[in-house]
């Protein structure tokens, strides 16, 4: 278990080196691509991105699909099973990528033409967007399997740099959008394909390189196909629902308010993405330890890692989201200039919600790793589909479209008890454990810091300049990292952290001696 936690921690410091660049790069592009699009423009591109996303569910299915089943053959160390199950899964993916073409080329292009709000005068630029937005999404298709070996087999390394290479690619395109000749909706819709495919490329030779279990090799075994296919089929049914959350709602929002509405949802999602990214690099480096685990039997091992992430995913998020949310309007002021309506409120809500489904990720894993999944998708599932129909009326009745995200927070609460519950049966979880161990010290923490939050804004008041701003955070990361160590961690974490400080700290002081 020791280097199991090892493994998990260095894979984690990769991962955020690599997150660290790509948010720090995409808060940056978002701001100058929405100054050089304008807000009706870069509203255009999030909602066609939206539509093509609908038909992406397809491979979000398989995507854990592959990765799971990849992970559990790794665990029980069986190679040849793990050579069919990767070229299965790359088949599978092929056969997505054409489905979501066709799908994509007929039903998707009648929608965009005569359901979107999009102003007379754009309507070829986005119809352009939107065949270059299904050509990135094959790209993408057709890859996932290889991104799934490379992160079972926990190259993070490989993978940290790679995810580089692709953030500089887009900080280039920044450049390029600068000096363009050409219509700047279309040339930022094409470099973002090239860029796409190189990185794809990139994933493909590394792996063909140096994982045999890539080398490409036909296989008819329909057990393989069929149980791939089937734990997908269930899966879709979760990932019809995300959508519908996500990019069903963003439709909605088009259709009720037009696309400069659609240009706040886009910069919500940029945040939600770069903040959202911290937990998520987190639980990349966990997942296959998960299913490794239950691959190997060891259900004992699988809770105790669920337990952990769960409550660390949520302190990881806390610790950054208090500062952006207390000084949420000089923030969006400093980073975009002249934010879109709305933009404010939207961030803040989705914040919140992301530090709630924070605690679900580790508990989706685990339902995951276990592939009986039916029950779970479909009554998780259809508590999130929840979202569309609610909003749908809502929007119909009240003119103000940030009513979506108090449903999205009420619904996160209902589907994260449901989680807790499938799991009690799924992994003999302990529910009365996981509350006093993981919700018990998350709700604490997360009272004290809205105390602290609201003594701040009496006392000091928000930031009126850059200086203020980082001084005002510092102290607030500062203050709920103490609260995080002292009552959010049990006696036994707070151990195993200052042990961890004091090797760090002793290596340090072994290389300066040198």
């Amino acid at each position: 278990m020791e280097n199991s936690n090892k493994k998990i921690a260095k894979n984690t410091l990769l991962l955020y080196f690599r997150m660290f660049l790509t948010m720090g790069v995409s808060l940056y592009t978002s701001r100058i691509v929405l100054n050089v699009l304008g807000v009706s423009d870069y509203g255009i591109y999030s909602v066609i991105g939206g539509v093509v996303a609908l038909f992406v569910f397809l491979n979000g299915a398989m995507s854990s699909a592959t990765q799971r089943f990849l992970a559990v053959d790794i665990g029980r160390e069986d190679w040849d099973s793990l050579h069919k199950t990767f070229n299965v899964a790359l088949m599978i993916h092929i056969g997505i990528a054409f489905i979501i073409l066709l799908i994509a080329e007929s039903v998707g292009l009648w929608f965009v033409h005569h359901k979107l709000v999009i102003p007379a005068d754009r309507i070829a630029e986005a119809n352009f967007v939107y065949q270059f937005s299904i050509l990135s999404s094959i790209i993408t298709i057709t890859q996932v399997p290889f991104n799934a070996i490379i992160i079972v087999r926990e190259r993070m390394s490989v993978f940290a740099l790679i995810g580089i290479i692709e953030v500089l690619l887009k900080l280039l395109i920044v450049y390029l959008l600068y000096i363009s000749l050409f219509d700047k909706l279309k040339t930022y819709s094409v470099l973002l394909v090239m860029v796409a495919f190189l990185v794809s490329t990139i994933y493909k030779i590394y792996c063909v390189r140096n994982f045999k279990e890539t080398k490409f090799k036909f296989f008819t075994d329909a057990a393989v196909y069929k149980e791939l296919l089937t734990y997908s089929g269930w899966n879709l049914f979760g990932n019809v629902a995300a959508v519908a959350k996500g990019q069903g709602t963003n439709i909605l929002l088009n259709l009720f308010f037009g696309t400069v509405v659609n240009a706040a949802y886009g910069i919500m999602v940029q945040v939600q993405g770069a903040i959202g990214g911290f937990v998520q690099n987190f639980q990349t480096a966990i997942n296959p330890q998960i299913y490794k685990s239950y691959g190997r039997g060891d259900i004992q091992a699988v809770q105790q890692v669920i337990f952990k992430s769960s409550k660390l995913s949520f302190f990881l998020l806390v610790i950054l989201v208090c500062p952006v949310i207390f000084n949420i309007h000089f923030v969006l002021t400093w980073w975009l200039k002249n934010p879109p309506a709305y933009a404010e409120a939207f961030v803040i809500l989705i914040l919140v919600n992301l530090t709630i489904e924070s605690i679900s990720y580790p508990l989706i894993t685990g339902a995951l790793a276990t592939g009986k999944i039916k029950w779970y998708q479909i009554i998780v599932g259809t508590t999130l589909i929840l979202n569309l129909p609610v909003n749908y009326f809502i929007f119909r009745t009240y003119s103000d479209p940030v009513y979506f995200l108090y449903v999205a927070i009420l619904l996160s609460f209902i589907t994260l008890v449901f989680r807790v519950l499938f799991l009690r049966r799924m992994l003999q979880l302990n529910v009365g454990a996981f509350f006093r161990e993981v919700l018990l010290p998350v709700m604490i923490i997360s009272f004290l810091c809205y105390g602290i939050s609201c003594l701040m804004d009496a006392w000091i008041g928000k930031a009126e300049n850059f200086m203020q701003l980082l001084y005002e955070s510092v102290f607030l990361i500062c203050m709920i990292g103490v609260l995080v160590f002292f009552i959010g961690l049990s006696a036994s974490e707070r151990t195993s952290v200052m042990r961890f400080a004091r090797k760090r700290m002793a290596r340090n002081i072994k290389y300066e001696s040198f």
